[in-house]
């Protein structure tokens, strides 16, 4: 068995650290005991599973919604008629309708939830915190179809009286905001949907608003304070910016939430399937409602690949939106390595 020499000492510290690593021994790789390797199988497995049932359910709205993207193709995305009698079928009213509730429910739902958040990090006192903030996570646990009772039976009488009338009396003659809230004002359309919706999604996007503000070190925000910033300011140039990747996942969260509702939104939206106005009063259908109402009275043909082919639509939107997040995260992880 030879020994190892030591380094001369002559050798600079770079020529004794190489001549050091040729005389170690050589060493034994231990092999993996079961546990890692059953370990290692299983997260595999389960990686595999996802991509597997994420395909799978691709291929069946593929298959299920043959015979309408043969009938029709592209052109059931632009089509508004939807009329199971004379059999013709398409796809406007519904995908118009889950766009313009998911985008009215963000434009309420992120200013509230960044005030929530605001308030709870910044402004509120210790005592009131820890309530409010469960109070409001609480928000997320009521389930969707008592929102949607809520909203039809008590929301929408309010939203009727005071809301829909007074614009309409404001604005009646007004070129565009007077056919914007045209229409009757019973409670129930897209606006009434959108409000549901906002208020069901800001609990997602407060708290997670919420954790990504309490990350921020509060040494930054204390030299802000230093420095004569107001809270305003510290918010807006300090915390935004550290936070803002965090702050657009939160978002795209809640907007994912909200383009995959169902039943709160099928209490509300009216379930009309014409598109006669854009009016936000107006009496719409989102594809979520339609698949809601009709797919168990469809009878197997082209009235079910229809309503499958919308199901497609939702996905393919939803994957948008999910891809489009990913980038602006990964443009904003890019801008903030070149800054730092």
């Amino acid at each position: 068995m030879s020994a190892t020499l030591p380094a001369p000492s002559y050798l600079g510290p770079q020529e004794k650290m190489r001549a050091d690593m040729k005389n170690r021994p050589p060493t034994v790789r231990r092999a993996s005991p079961w546990a890692d390797v059953l370990f290692s199988v299983l997260a595999h497995g389960a990686a595999w599973l996802t991509l597997a049932l994420l395909a799978g359910i691709i291929v069946s709205l593929l298959i299920g919604a043959a015979p309408a993207i043969r009938e029709y193709g592209l052109s059931f995305l632009w089509t508004s008629e939807w009329d199971p009698v004379q059999n013709r079928y398409g796809g406007l009213v519904m995908i118009y309708g889950t766009l313009m509730t998911s985008f009215i429910a963000l434009l309420i739902a992120v200013p509230v939830s960044f005030g929530i958040a605001l308030f709870l990090t910044e402004l509120s006192p210790l005592w009131l915190k820890r309530p409010l903030g469960t109070a409001i996570e609480l928000l997320a646990a009521v389930p969707s179809i008592v929102y949607g009772m809520w909203g039809l039976l008590v929301f929408s009488p309010i939203l009727s009286t005071y809301v829909q009338q007074p614009l309409q009396a404001i604005f009646k003659g007004v070129p565009f905001l007077g056919q914007l809230f045209s229409g009757a004002p019973v409670g129930i359309g897209l606006l009434s949907a959108g409000i549901i919706l906002a208020i069901m999604i800001i609990p997602f996007i407060a708290s997670v608003m919420r954790d990504v503000f309490e990350v921020t070190p509060p040494m930054l925000k204390e030299s802000a304070y230093a420095l004569g910033s107001t809270t305003w300011e510290v918010v807006w140039k300090v915390v935004l910016p550290y936070t803002k990747t965090g702050v657009v996942g939160g978002i795209m969260l809640g907007l994912g939430r909200a383009l995959g509702e169902t039943m709160a939104v099928t209490f509300v939206i009216g379930n009309f399937n014409q598109l006669n106005s854009l009016s936000l009063f107006e009496a719409a259908n989102s594809i979520t409602s339609a698949l809601a109402n009709e797919f168990g009275e469809a009878a197997p043909g082209l009235h079910q690949a229809s309503l499958i082919y919308l199901g497609l639509v939702l996905f393919f939107i939803t994957f948008v939106v999910l891809a489009i997040s990913k980038l602006l995260l990964e443009q904003l992880k890019k801008r903030e390595g070149t800054v730092s």
